[in-house]
């Protein structure tokens, strides 16, 4: 199924990617805090957050990249699809914190 040339690949791809690499941080950003190793004092509003997400969101070029190789062009299109869906979600969400 991923080897197949088609937007829904794509598109399920570039959702589920971020998401679970966004879980995945989260969860041992707040493993860290529990132990101690790392705390969110001195920083922004929601700062953890941003930064997590938006490198959720960068972790898209990797099947981006993996499908440009394979010139499967439909597929690539789904994962560019998720990620905009992904940034105008993030400037909606954290808009308020950064301006």
């Amino acid at each position: 199924m991923l080897n197949k040339n088609s937007i829904p690949v794509g598109l399920a791809i570039g959702l589920l990617l971020p998401l679970l690499a966004f879980g995945l941080l989260i969860a041992l950003f707040h493993q860290l805090e529990v132990v101690g190793v790392v705390s969110d004092k001195g920083f922004s509003p929601m700062f953890r957050e941003r930064t997590t997400g938006i490198i959720a969101i960068c972790l898209n070029l990797i099947p981006l990249n993996a499908f440009q190789k394979r010139r499967a062009i439909n597929s690539m299109r789904g994962v560019v699809l998720a990620t905009v869906l992904y940034v105008i979600a993030w400037v909606v969400y954290f808009g308020k914190f950064i301006l």
